[in-house]
């Protein structure tokens, strides 16, 4: 799914619409009332991590919409047979995760499926509509994205938009693989944002320092929202650490060198965004690292939770504690 800068740069593309009505919408996710949605002003979008949040308002003019509790989240409206969605524009079949409660705690992980939760905004003066992307969501503004290469069956056929929203000023924005719900208020912990001012770097280095693998704390989102396995692949080989060498056995100097890495990395990411230049890895799904030395490409994980590939350098980066030999082969 997309990372942190990507995101940022998705909020960036938003902000532009806000203060704009709705006035038409389009795209493939099911039970939408498009009249409610119609009525609706873009007031105000914010980013946590990995996630977008829009907050919709009705015009002072066309009166309150009253006290209407929170809809029901879709997949509880749709039956048992009906538990897989196709996901984006290439068929893949991801299966629905239960609708999460909003809390301080956003879980990890890398995949989404459609749903916006109710067929229309939840009353009361804010409606904020919750947006998490799959594996290739993105955002676009004014434009919709195109096929890159031709799908199994030799058509070029155009990704389909989850949802397209039409401004009143003339101006249109489509989003592409994510998952939707509507709440009555945003979930921000920017002390865990790993692009925020107020990111808290003592939390991280505490969480880090614990008796597991690194590359599974990395991708702890209640940690570092909306830290990604491309950042912490590049992380971790510019640090010179492991991917499973334990936090406990990391000095404090090496942490905080990863920390540092983190926050580099991530922000130098953005900065390319915002200026239309494509990001540099040295280790992410390369064959050789920058010293010349053969990468070694694995799939990580907790037991019983989501694997990650994982690419590192053996003599780049020694393992914390010495393990037998890696016999991993590059495929």
């Amino acid at each position: 799914m997309p990372e942190g800068p990507s995101v940022r740069k998705f909020h960036h593309l938003i902000s532009p619409f806000v203060g704009q009505q709705v006035v038409k919408i389009g795209g493939s996710i099911k039970k939408l009332n498009s009249a409610a949605f119609q009525s609706l002003w873009l007031q105000d979008t914010q980013v946590h991590g990995k996630e977008l949040f829009l907050r919709f308002d009705l015009d002072e003019e066309t009166g309150s919409p009253g006290n209407n509790p929170l809809p029901e989240p879709l997949e509880k409206k749709e039956e048992a047979g009906d538990q897989k969605q196709t996901f984006g524009c290439d068929s893949q079949k991801i299966s629905d995760q239960p609708s999460r409660s909003l809390n301080p705690v956003v879980p990890s992980g890398d995949n989404g499926s459609e749903c916006l939760g109710g067929d229309s905004p939840a009353g009361g003066t804010e409606r904020w509509l919750q947006v998490r992307f799959g594996l290739f969501g993105s955002v676009r503004a004014n434009e919709f994205s195109r096929a890159k290469k031709p799908n199994k069956r030799g058509d070029w056929k155009d990704p389909i938009p989850r949802l397209v929203l039409h401004f009143g000023g003339g101006g249109f924005l489509a989003f592409y693989n994510c998952q939707m719900s509507w709440h009555s208020s945003p979930v921000l912990r920017p002390t865990s944002d790993i692009l925020s001012e107020k990111f808290h770097r003592g939390r991280a280095l505490e969480a880090l320092g614990q008796e597991q693998p690194v590359c599974y704390t990395l991708l702890d989102q209640r940690y570092f929202s909306g830290l990604g396995n491309i950042i912490k692949n590049e992380a971790l080989y510019r640090a010179g650490i492991h991917p499973l060498s334990l936090g406990s056995l990391l000095s404090p100097p090496q942490l905080e060198i990863l920390v540092d890495q983190v926050v580099e990395f991530s922000a130098h990411w953005l900065q390319g965004k915002m200026q239309g230049t494509q990001q540099h890895t040295e280790i992410y799904q390369k064959e050789q690292c920058p010293a010349g030395h053969q990468v070694m490409k694995e799939a990580f994980g907790p037991p019983g939770g989501f694997q990650r590939l994982t690419w590192w350098c053996p003599q780049c980066q020694p393992r914390l504690p010495p393990d037998e030999p890696e016999q991993v082969q590059l495929s």
